[in-house]
């Protein structure tokens, strides 16, 4: 029987949230797949009494956290963490990702460097040929004073570039951090280190949805369970 996405969510955070051991400093990603990663991580602290600690990558992340009886940490108290569990929008056979439709790109791609092991989790239709399949858009943060220029500066760069609005009210969507998020079509990545590099250059970009080299395991779920990907991070 097929599974539906959300249940193939379900079945990859459970294999990823197996890596958490007593004692640990973890990393908890933003977003609906996340989600279902720090509430089994809940369950596992209550089941086995594990004294564990979480490092928030974004608001939602810290609230559902709570909820489900994790206890908080910072980067400040606990700089290197253990491990850190995320989600991802587009993964590619390097296992490179496109992030940030949830908008937490930044503080997600910060938690991950921080941690010795990240872990990805997702339902199998997130695995793809190529970054920018489908014309699936790169999210990037912007300092808004900056937006007329990076829309510039996106575009002679191939882009197509749109600011990324609220539901319900007018004006843009605002991070974490106080920026706007823009989202940028390139359509088929060939060169997905380099076209991180070229967007970082830009002035008034704080971050790019382009995670390189920045995974170590992804758990797809699938029909059959949850399949282990793995490479070695740079």
């Amino acid at each position: 029987m097929e599974l539906s996405p959300d249940a193939q969510k379900r079945t990859a955070a459970q294999a990823a949230i197996e890596h958490v051991k007593d004692g640990m400093i973890i990393g908890l990603g933003s977003g609906t797949t996340a989600a279902y990663a720090i509430l089994a991580l809940g369950e596992r602290k209550k089941h086995f009494n594990l004294q564990v600690l979480g490092v928030p990558s974004s608001y939602q992340a810290f609230q559902l956290a709570v909820q489900a009886g994790v206890p908080i940490t910072t980067l400040e108290e606990h700089p290197v963490l253990d491990i850190n569990i995320d989600g991802a929008d587009q993964i590619d056979p390097q296992l490179n990702l496109i992030k940030g439709m949830g908008a937490a790109l930044t503080r997600e791609k910060i938690v991950a460097a921080s941690s010795r092991k990240n872990i990805i989790i997702a339902d199998e239709k997130k695995k793809v040929k190529i970054l920018g399949e489908n014309n699936h858009p790169v999210p990037i943060e912007v300092v808004p004073f900056a937006i007329p220029l990076v829309q510039r500066r996106v575009q002679a760069l191939n882009g197509s570039t749109l600011l990324r609005e609220t539901k319900g009210k007018l004006g843009p969507i605002i991070s974490d951090n106080g920026n706007a998020i823009m989202d940028v079509t390139f359509g088929n990545i060939k060169d997905a280190k380099q076209l991180e590099q070229q967007l970082r250059m830009i002035p008034g970009i704080v971050e790019t949805g382009l995670f390189i080299g920045l995974t170590d395991i992804v758990y797809l779920g699938t029909a059959s369970g949850a399949k282990k990907l793995e490479t070695q991070r740079k």
